[in-house]
């Protein structure tokens, strides 16, 4: 179990920057998608005086990782696509691909934007997009788009609620908050998903 995402960035004092940079490329590309990065993102967006950071070099620093992941999961689904996963896995699950293609098929390049503000799926997305042998040069153009909007976004919300003193002494209330928000999208999809089935076997 990670500590919350304020006490992981204070813990890692000079590193944090790094440590935080290093979890985002981790939760984008190498196929690991329960790391924090939302949490991180605006957490240290709110922190960033304490952490002695500019908002502006982490929202790049986490745009670079954010994008330099994407890329590796492209990557690593264009060279082994679907070996990689096995049904019963505990982490590389063929449900978790299935959900990123289906996602991917329905919205096409814009899933790799959307994709980013949904948990697990923003891990999967690149690697269906791999997979799948979606044209490179687009991957990149919404790689880089879907890159700099969540982590430059997530990042400067932090700084802005900085400045509400409520906000900043409760820093571990809204770490459980972004949990169940970015959770939000995937119990939707899943209930939607639910029902399709039980219509399905209805009319079936």
């Amino acid at each position: 179990m990670l500590p919350d995402p304020a006490a992981l960035l204070e813990g890692l004092g000079p590193w944090a920057l790094a440590g935080l940079s290093l979890m985002i490329f981790i939760e984008s590309g190498v196929l690991f998608p329960f790391l924090p990065g939302d949490s991180l993102l605006v957490t240290a967006g709110l922190l960033h005086d304490a952490l002695d950071l500019s908002v502006w070099v982490i929202a790049i620093c986490g745009f670079v990782a954010a994008a330099l992941g994407d890329s590796v999961g492209y990557f690593l689904g264009s060279r082994f696509g679907r070996r990689l996963f096995k049904p019963d896995a505990r982490i590389l699950k063929t449900s978790h691909l299935r959900q990123a293609e289906e996602f991917f098929e329905k919205y096409g390049g814009a899933a790799l934007i959307l994709g980013r503000f949904v948990p697990i799926v923003r891990t999967y997305v690149p690697l269906a997009a791999g997979a799948t042998r979606y044209r490179y040069p687009k991957f990149l153009l919404f790689n880089l788009v879907g890159a700099a909007l969540w982590a430059g976004g997530l990042t400067i919300v932090g700084s802005l609620l900085s400045g509400f003193p409520v906000i900043t002494e409760n820093i571990d209330v809204l770490a459980i908050v972004l949990v169940l928000i970015s959770v939000v999208p995937i119990a939707i999809h899943a209930l939607l998903q639910r029902r399709k089935s039980k219509r399905a076997a209805v009319t079936g």
